[in-house]
């Protein structure tokens, strides 16, 4: 993570990192050139009805730009590349798997199921902007996610209300798992109807689609709350699998008790990815046990 003490250099940072001149984000954030020369000269400050709109369209965590759009700015780290801050640099790597296993107990008051109509520009938003060849978000897959799982179909709000995390999992059937593993169809395949309700599977299947977070702490409230979920399910053959093209979560899928069924690395080529499109599968009955 790099550490920002401005509003104008981290808006530099994102463009060079973004490939974009000033009049290209001048239009993404529609304002004017002469604004974004100021801030980025740190000669004005951001309005704070503009800052839902700046994170809308850059992704960048509301509490980032909040932080650094104040006459005196709180310094916060950044990285562009996960879309995670930190407020100092011993918290900016995501610590040890057993963090989430020995406090699962803490629950987080700013943790609700998805309201579609409130969270859906957020999530859609976040999904679509990631670099991966499945990104068609389709709404009705979502609402009927929340109908038969609002367990863990949940956004996480900072302290201000803000957005800053989610989690969707889908309980599908099993022929959709089936196709997913085989490559025969990705997440833009993906329909409400592929959907079932999980309670009446003598085997369930779930699949992780999207879990995110703006900083360690929200991934923490995140993770924990997904962790009891299984621990606390009464069915212990069930399926929990995936597909990521993350290569920071790696080693922690395996010890959790996950295995790769394959990878793609052709994909990851033509996506120019650091590390190749998984599926993944397994359960978390060996991990929560103790």
């Amino acid at each position: 993570m790099n550490p920002y003490s401005s509003i104008g250099a981290l808006f530099i940072d994102y463009r060079n990192f973004n490939k974009l001149s000033q009049s290209d984000f001048a239009y993404a954030i529609d304002v004017d050139l002469r604004t974004v020369q100021r801030w980025e000269k740190n000669l004005t400050l951001i309005k704070s009805e503009k800052e839902e709109s700046i994170v809308l369209a850059t992704l960048m965590p509301y509490q980032l730009i909040h932080n650094l759009n104040a006459v005196v700015p709180i310094p916060t780290f950044y990285n562009f590349k996960t879309r995670k801050y930190s407020l100092s640099k011993q918290t900016t790597d995501l610590p040890k798997l057993n963090w989430f296993k020995d406090q699962i107990e803490i629950t987080s008051p700013n943790l609700r199921t998805i309201d579609f109509d409130l969270d859906f520009k957020y999530i859609a938003q976040f999904i679509d902007s990631q670099k991966r060849d499945n990104n068609y978000v389709n709404a009705d897959l979502i609402i009927e996610a929340i109908r038969l799982l609002p367990e863990l179909n949940f956004v996480h709000t900072g302290k201000s209300g803000y957005y800053n995390g989610h989690c969707i999992v889908l309980p599908i059937n099993k022929n959709t798992y089936q196709k997913l593993r085989n490559k025969d169809i990705t997440n833009k395949d993906l329909r409400a109807s592929d959907l079932v309700n999980y309670h009446t599977l003598e085997e369930p299947i779930f699949y992780r689609y999207d879990i995110t977070g703006d900083c360690n702490d929200t991934i923490f409230y995140v993770m924990a709350h997904f962790f009891r979920f299984f621990r606390d399910l009464n069915k212990s053959n069930y399926i929990m699998c995936g597909y990521t093209e993350r290569d920071d979560n790696y080693q922690i899928n395996l010890q959790i008790g996950l295995k790769f069924v394959w990878e793609d690395k052709v994909l990851q080529k033509t996506l120019g990815l650091e590390a190749p499109p998984r599926f993944f599968e397994g359960n978390f009955n060996l991990f929560l046990s103790d």
